[in-house]
């Protein structure tokens, strides 16, 4: 699934597609003759083609490490897909490998693309919340609610230790961050496991159901987290995760609450944020030509004509291009913000072993 929408946002942004190269031989040919690109054979192949300027990494974790690394070493851009490895000591050396190379690196914490989370935070910068009291939300999805669902994911030899929190959690937490200004700094967390076995994944999709349901493992991964947080300058915070709640097909939801205002996002209802205040709350409306300058510049059609997910990765990826051609875009996400989110990551986990407040 992702790296069909890594494609499409290539293709819109201007790229050429040098070739794929996938999980075998086979899918790499298959999924060439589907995209009308070449195959390539091996990720040495890759790194020695001199017209691949940038490498769009959607592999399952454990392979993030090794790719990001000989990609920036050849000299190649890179967009890897979070998180940045399965191990903190991994994305640190990703991350200083980025910085060394003064290539381009990003990581697709793409829901800060959404017009309207641009304008929460512009708004937070002109001091329109005044002092935040608590920072608040969720990120429910139920992909993972069928027993028989399993994949790679679930194993924390190809995806890490930690599952829903490390996946979707990370977005969560990253956007939280971003939008409000405030950093995590201390976590208390707790794990539980819904479905305690599911069929052995084997070579099985990224999600529903598949491998043999006569052979089932002992599931290891999370299918939710509960979390208590403080920032730096002592607010707390509170995110519910889970990958087994019912209906909630992809539900990042979060509410930052003020001492002058609040404001709610919900990533399944993008195009119009609420606004609270002590005397009246207001519902805004994504539009063109209105609000902040990010505002302006990420939303693309009028009102009423709906922007979502695939925009948001179109405009990063956009925006990654354009960085590699020397501009500066906007709250463009780097290795650096991927390495906050795996020490991040890492505390939850520490947090859950030790039951008690965890430093970050």
């Amino acid at each position: 699934m992702i790296g069909e929408v890594h494609r499409r946002s290539a293709l819109l942004a201007g790229a050429e597609i040098a070739g794929v190269l996938a999980s075998t031989p086979q899918r790499s040919l298959e999924k060439a003759g589907e995209w009308g690109v070449g195959a390539f054979a091996t990720f040495d192949e890759v790194l020695a083609d001199d017209s691949v300027d940038v490498v769009h990494i959607c592999t399952p974790n454990a392979t993030h490490a090794p790719f990001a690394e000989a990609a920036l070493a050849a000299g190649k851009h890179v967009i890897c897909e979070k998180p940045l490895g399965i191990t903190l000591d991994e994305a640190e050396r990703m991350a200083a490998a980025a910085n060394s190379s003064e290539l381009v690196a990003t990581v697709p914490f793409v829901y800060r693309y959404h017009p309207l989370v641009r304008e929460i935070r512009a708004r937070r910068q002109a001091g329109e919340f005044g002092d935040w009291h608590l920072l608040h939300g969720s990120y429910l999805q139920d992909w993972m609610l069928d027993p028989d669902a399993s994949g790679w994911r679930v194993d924390p030899e190809q995806g890490g230790v930690s599952r829903a929190f490390a996946d979707i959690g990370s977005h969560w937490c990253d956007l939280v961050q971003w939008v409000s200004g405030e950093t995590f700094t201390e976590v208390f967390a707790e794990f539980s496991i819904a479905v305690p076995t599911r069929p052995a994944a084997g070579g099985a999709s990224f999600a529903g159901p598949s491998g043999d349901a006569d052979d089932r493992v002992e599931v290891r991964t999370e299918d939710t987290a509960t979390l208590l947080l403080r920032t730096g300058s002592d607010v707390l915070a509170s995110a519910t995760i889970s990958q087994v709640a019912a209906g909630r097909k992809n539900r990042l939801w979060f509410e930052l609450d003020g001492s002058r205002g609040s404001a709610v996002f919900d990533q399944e209802n993008p195009e119009q944020v609420w606004l609270g205040g002590a005397e009246s709350n207001e519902v805004l409306v994504r539009d063109i030509g209105t609000g902040s300058a990010e505002h302006r510049r990420l939303s693309k059609l009028p009102a009423g004509h709906a922007q979502g997910y695939a925009d948001c990765f179109d405009a990063f990826v956009a925006d990654t291009y354009a960085a590699m051609d020397g501009e500066n875009p906007e709250g463009l996400p780097t290795f650096a913000d991927g390495l906050r989110s795996a020490r991040l990551v890492d505390a939850v986990v520490r947090a859950t072993g030790n039951r008690s407040w965890t430093k970050v």
